[in-house]
């Protein structure tokens, strides 16, 4: 039986409520890193034929837990970053090509599609604000939009997509549906059939609970030759591996777009922290995190002088819960709770706080105690 607490050895007085911007390394993914470091200086890589089995399990996983028709769809990423901008500069744009994203989106999904301005493609801002928003942003892909790109959840508000619904509306507009996971992925099921998206990426250091430096990519199968290769080297070949061979072509697989050697120490600890995920189980890991967001929302929506900016809705919520202080500006407020031992962030005009699905029932009393504290004053 999994022990949780032994898992997140957190120092006493520590409240961690930061997941959606950098999560904590479980025990197991430390150890692992440990126990690579000792092997590379005592035998070098004497041993690479076993770092490769557990490349090859972290793939396995991470298929799994996108749910990915196979793991050659699957490419291992420095950051969401990059896998978007494989995205972005891939796709052949013709002048008068339009995106569409979301107006709160973080400046990864927003920068990247700008910069194709020089080509003549138009980026549509959708605001999330109205009724519909789901049925908002598909009434925006009108004849000239060749995608849409959309966070699952919004960085700053903790606001949950319906991500099914967005799929078949792009599909039945033929739009390409591209789903920045980085806020979705580890915390709730995800999962790219049901949601019929082309292209889905994330970074492994929040909610996946790994280190920062290794994402994940995931391109349908059709449309991976479709997307124009801006990176060259000996990994992302079909015959990796053959360096005597003097003719070449990309791997057919999601590899293609892993240009160098991989993050073998990276993969080291992604690999044990997903791990711990499978144990538990997404549903459970999605069941645990909601019943703490609940307790959270809750505990603040009785704070004198409070206003939540994160949606109420079920279906709405994720893992971030977002709040402002009547009295306390939030760089004073961030300041206080630091003070305090309280890791959080200021994001989206206010104070976001982010559990995860092992956070313990103390942290988050303390943390509303002292908010209550706070707003009596």
């Amino acid at each position: 039986m999994i022990q949780i607490n032994d898992e997140f050895p957190q120092i006493v007085g520590l409240r961690y409520l930061n997941h959606a911007a950098v999560a904590p390394w479980p025990r197991r993914a430390a150890r692992a890193v440990s126990a690579f470091a000792e092997q590379n200086a005592t035998l070098g890589a004497r041993d690479y034929p076993e770092w490769l089995t557990v490349e090859r399990s972290l793939r396995q996983r991470l298929t799994r837990l996108l749910n990915a028709p196979s793991s050659a769809d699957v490419a291992l990423v420095k950051n969401t970053s990059e896998a978007l901008s494989f995205v972005a500069f891939g796709l052949d744009w013709k002048s008068g090509d339009q995106i569409v994203i979301s107006d709160e989106e973080f400046p990864s999904n927003r920068v990247v599609w700008e910069a194709l301005r020089p080509l003549g493609v138009k980026v549509i801002q959708v605001s999330l604000k109205g009724v519909d928003p789901e049925a908002d942003l598909l009434a925006a892909c009108g004849p000239r939009v060749r995608l849409m790109s959309i966070s699952a959840v919004q960085y700053a508000s903790g606001m949950r997509l319906d991500l099914p619904r967005l799929g078949e509306g792009c599909e039945q507009r033929g739009v390409l549906l591209c789903i920045d996971a980085i806020q979705q992925l580890g915390a709730l099921p995800f999962d790219v059939q049901q949601n019929r998206c082309a292209f889905a990426m994330a970074d492994g250091h929040k909610w996946m609970l790994g280190p920062e430096g290794l994402g994940v990519f995931y391109c349908r199968s059709d449309l991976r030759e479709q997307l124009k290769l801006h990176e060259y080297g000996w990994h992302m070949l079909e015959h990796a591996g053959d360096y005597d061979r003097s003719d070449w072509e990309p791997a057919r697989s999601a590899r293609r777009f892993e240009c160098g050697s991989p993050n073998m120490l990276g993969a080291m600890a992604l690999e044990a922290s997903l791990s711990l995920l499978e144990e538990v189980g997404m549903e459970q890991v999605a069941r645990s995190l909601d019943e703490r967001i609940e307790w959270l929302t809750h505990g603040i929506s009785k704070l004198k002088g409070v206003e939540t900016l994160s949606p109420g809705q079920a279906e709405r919520r994720s893992g971030i819960v977002t709040f402002r202080l009547d009295g306390w500006p939030n760089a004073t407020l961030f300041e206080r709770l630091k003070t305090e031992q309280v890791v959080c962030a200021q994001r989206g005009g206010g104070i976001r706080f982010s559990p995860h699905f092992y956070t313990p029932e103390h942290v988050i009393d303390e943390t509303l105690g002292l908010l209550h504290d706070l707003a009596a004053h």
